[in-house]
């Protein structure tokens, strides 16, 4: 049961992460559908509204508890009461309707939050399927929200690293379109190698300006440097295999939604990239 305290809004909007089992809009409108939340004792539909003071319901069977839990260790690089950043592993999701997801696994890598509108903690942005790296958690309903809004108005600073392939400018700007929205992702070449196959290698520090699917992946190899171990976006006779995908989330840098302080978040990179380039070694 959660009982409201803000002003009144549209239950779909407001009952994403009240209740544990139900972190998704896709998963609230389902147990709408189903009839099983209700407000202040009556069914509640899609097009209800809440005020304060309002007692909303989520009613299911106690006994039916028998989902699996995923089970994956999740290195926790910083936690507090409102938010978490974990460190993503290659070839995961992040989220969505397949069981072994980021998402599934959170609870059992975070600690319980202690605030009144404690949700089941929720990622707020997505990173693809082979990339590692940087992902950002809300743990409550409010904190939640506003992690996405701060994604939503670009208030989110996010860095990548890259190993991309051939020559290369030192720095530039690359504006293309990606599914036909404006996209603008900003390069930086911090090392460059000699490659027998490849004819270089760079390390790339990649600061996206816009979150398009794919986006860094799509403009790398528009410019004719794609990504080493690249299965999507790659030029023929230039994919490697065996390796997974060189492409990280270095940092973050956001405001802290409720102590408002400046946070800036980053850790290393994966070894393999170590072992390529002396910088980092």
């Amino acid at each position: 049961m959660a009982v409201l305290s803000n002003d009144a809004i549209r239950l779909q909007e407001y009952g994403v992460g009240v209740f544990e089992r139900i972190a998704t809009k896709s998963a609230l409108k389902k147990a709408i559908k189903k009839k099983m939340i209700f407000v202040n004792d009556k069914v509640a539909t899609t097009a209800t509204f809440i005020k304060e003071g309002d007692k909303i319901e989520y009613r299911f069977d106690q006994n039916d508890d028998t989902r699996k839990k995923f089970r994956l260790k999740l290195p926790i690089i910083y936690e507090d009461d409102y938010l978490a950043i974990i460190n993503k592993p290659a070839g995961i999701v992040v989220s969505g309707n397949n069981f072994k997801t980021v998402a599934n696994a959170l609870c059992q890598n975070l600690n319980p939050s202690s605030i009144h509108d404690a949700a089941k903690p929720q990622p707020a942005h997505r990173l693809d399927f082979a990339t590692t790296g940087l992902l950002l958690i809300g743990k409550t309903s409010s904190v939640i929200k506003e992690l996405n809004r701060l994604f939503e108005f670009k208030e989110v600073q996010k860095s990548y690293y890259a190993v991309t392939i051939g020559a290369m400018e030192p720095k530039g700007e690359v504006n293309l379109q990606v599914d036909d929205k404006e996209a603008c992702s900003i390069f930086e070449v911090l090392e460059t190698i000699p490659s027998i196959r490849f004819n270089y290698l760079n390390l790339v520090k990649l600061s996206p300006k816009t979150g398009r699917r794919h986006q860094l992946r799509k403009h790398m190899l528009a410019i004719g440097n794609p990504i080493l171990g690249d299965a999507t976006y790659f030029k023929q006779g230039l994919m490697l295999k065996g390796k997974g995908l060189y492409l990280h989330a270095q940092s973050l840098q956001f405001i802290h939604p409720k102590t408002y302080q400046e946070m800036y978040v980053d850790t290393t990179l994966p070894v393999k990239f170590n072992k390529l380039f002396r910088s980092i070694s």
